[in-house]
């Protein structure tokens, strides 16, 4: 019975001190970050501690060599320096870093067991400048044309991509290795171009890690056939007979066309017209004129044409519409006149039927009792005696 008690103390005590031993390998928490540094620049390692216990703190190489024993360098590789050393923390720069320094770096802590973070480092090599090439240096609108951009020797390989003025396209890739591990991206792109595409840049954009805003533009040169199009310069209205008649053809094409062509659809242009480059003049129109007068313009590319229809009206077409218009008019006033006037008048006769009356002084008073005029004349002066008091009745 006691062998057995002995035996369970010394498992529980063999259980605890494995127990502090992994609490204390978690608690330091050794720590470290992975790093990318372009060739040539930079890269810090640092290994981290938490609640140091005074171990120590070594950094190796991929190659398990001893760049730092605490703050001492074994290695006799001068690129590598100090930059900060304490308790909790070994941090180191490599300097003018190139491919050859990429690998697994190890940060070691001297516990028991030993504890181990990892850092990558990862050199990136930036491609060189983009290389753009067109197989055809001048194109014609409707055909079919093909570029390329070469982003050569980086690492990691780098992404390409394809603008046409403020529109992507989609290009087709292709990735090769070469013999020192690089990378050379190639991307192929083709697309129909259009009279609207001359001028336009096409840009190819290389991504990638190391560099920014990377890319070659190339100018489209796109010729076209003449667009046509007819002005009238005279009349701006009808065309009526005894009038004259003029038309420019305007011609716009790459290569500019350098001659234009009057012809008449289905006849001969009048003898009289006078056609001067673009110009065509006809004097004192008739209907015999009519018809479909064709302006024809060529180039390189290929011909177009615009045609203006002529109709001749008759001298006096479209005079009378705006004399009708003109009558309306006058006849509304009238009409709007006559009626006011006439409002006027009945609202004058109301007002004066209703102020109509008969008006009797005093001295005629006696006129109505009087048997004769001589009674009704002294009947009247009877009445002098009162001649202040003369009134007057509105009746």
């Amino acid at each position: 019975m006691a062998n057995t008690g002995s035996g369970s103390l010394a498992t529980i005590l063999f259980l605890f001190m494995l127990q502090a031993a992994l609490h204390k390998v978690v608690s330091q928490n050794l720590v470290t970050d992975n790093v990318s540094v372009v060739e040539g620049e930079m890269a810090i390692i640092s290994c981290r501690v938490k609640n140091n216990d005074d171990s120590v703190i070594q950094l190796l190489n991929p190659n398990r060599q001893t760049i730092y024993f605490r703050d001492m360098r074994p290695l006799k590789d001068s690129r590598f320096q100090l930059v900060n050393f304490s308790d909790n923390e070994l941090r180191v720069s490599l300097s003018n870093v190139s491919l050859s320094d990429e690998g697994r770096y190890v940060c070691q802590l001297y516990t028991d067991p030993p504890q181990e973070a990892y850092a990558d480092i990862t050199v990136l090599i930036p491609p060189g400048n983009p290389i753009i090439e067109a197989r055809d240096e001048v194109l014609s609108e409707g055909n079919e044309t093909e570029m390329t951009c070469t982003a050569m020797s980086s690492k990691p390989a780098a992404t390409i991509r394809w603008m046409k003025g403020d529109k992507e396209l989609p290009g087709k890739p292709r990735v090769e290795l070469t013999y020192d591990k690089m990378y050379t991206v190639t991307s192929r792109l083709t697309f129909t171009v259009s009279r609207e595409d001359d001028g336009v840049p096409v840009v190819c954009i290389v991504d990638h890690p190391a560099v920014k805003d990377f890319q070659a533009q190339k100018y489209l040169e796109v010729q076209y056939k003449p667009e046509v199009k007819i002005v009238v310069e005279f009349p701006q209205g009808l065309t009526r007979e005894g009038e004259n008649l003029e038309l420019t053809c305007q011609a716009k094409g790459k290569p500019q066309p350098q001659r234009v062509n009057w012809v008449k659809v289905d006849d001969d242009v009048p003898s009289h017209a006078v056609i001067t480059g673009g110009d065509l003049y006809i004097e004192n129109l008739n209907k015999s004129y009519n018809g479909t007068y064709r302006c024809m313009a060529s180039n390189s590319v290929g011909e177009s044409f615009d045609d203006y229809i002529l109709y001749v009206y008759d001298s006096r077409a479209g005079e009378g519409a705006p004399r009708t218009v003109d009558h309306a008019v006058i006849g509304g006033v009238v009409a709007v006149v006559v009626f006011a006037m006439l409002c006027l008048l009945i609202v004058l006769g109301r007002y004066f039927a209703r102020h109509k009356g008969t008006y009797f002084t005093h001295e005629a008073k006696g006129a109505d009792d009087a048997a004769d005029a001589d009674t009704a004349i002294i009947n009247a002066e009877g009445g002098h005696t009162n001649s202040d008091e003369k009134k007057e009745y509105y009746i």
